[in-house]
């Protein structure tokens, strides 16, 4: 039984006031439930893409050509969640305010409702005796405080913007994990931007390659990274550097 998609992106051209274009003619589609990873060098128009999904563009970069249409709501991930938190202002404070406006509540369920959403993030418990501001937070805690509030849109696509990038490796396997988790959870559906292959390897069943602003290649993940048509994408695989084993199969780096 086929389902019918839930976005569905068809010759996305995107391009500075200048008339430079920075994207150009790019088309996928998305199922609900489904994780896509967009993937390629900084530069490649990954985040203008997911911007321009979220109708959400810098200024002086516009749409000038092509169609998204979404048949669910979206919300978004940012890559710098400091940079996307209020830094004057306390975290279970901004959330209950998401909450607030986003689902139409009274303030005392908003707030009960976003301190279950920082519970279920693994956020500390003394959150709801103790508000604290974005500042007195580590990178990880922020980036999950992020994530709630998108959460707390309710989304039908949650739009990741290489939320993983500015944190070190256990961080960004936990708030991965925690990620899978809640779609499983959830059933949102998600685009995934990285630059970082593995990643998107581990999150996504199906990937598309971008390279200065156009769509080299797409498919099944597995497919390929097995079966590369493009050299650009055998060279982001080649990128992904492994773990070198030595004598009884155990890795070391000595």
């Amino acid at each position: 039984m086929t389902t019918q998609p839930i976005l569905e992106v068809e010759s996305l051209t995107l391009a500075a006031k200048s008339q430079e274009k920075l994207v150009h003619n790019i088309s996928f589609s998305l199922e609900r439930g489904e994780s896509l990873g967009l993937v390629g060098e900084s530069g490649s128009g990954k985040s203008l893409t997911l911007r321009a999904i979220l109708g959400l563009l810098p200024r002086g970069v516009e749409q000038t050509g092509g169609t998204i249409r979404s048949k669910v709501s979206s919300s978004m991930v940012f890559q710098d969640p400091r940079g996307a938190l209020d830094p004057l202002c306390p975290v279970v404070k901004q959330l209950t305010e998401v909450v607030y406006y986003r689902q139409k509540t009274t303030h005392k369920a908003a707030r009960t409702i976003a301190l279950e959403l920082l519970e279920r993030l693994g956020l500390p418990d003394s959150l709801r005796t103790k508000d604290r501001y974005p500042g007195q937070l580590s990178g990880g805690q922020c980036q999950r405080v992020v994530i709630a509030m998108a959460l707390a849109c309710k989304p039908g696509i949650l739009l990741c913007d290489e939320p993983t990038t500015a944190l070190d490796v256990t961080v960004q396997q936990q708030i991965m994990d925690t990620i899978t988790s809640l779609q499983r959870e959830l059933g949102f559906a998600m685009v995934f931007v990285t630059h970082n292959l593995a990643i998107a390897a581990n999150l996504c069943s199906r990937l598309v390659v971008m390279k200065q602003g156009r769509m080299i290649e797409h498919g099944e993940t597995h497919r390929l990274l097995r079966q590369p048509a493009e050299a650009y994408t055998q060279m982001l695989i080649d990128s992904v550097l492994p773990l070198p084993e030595l004598e009884g199969g155990r890795t070391s780096w000595n």
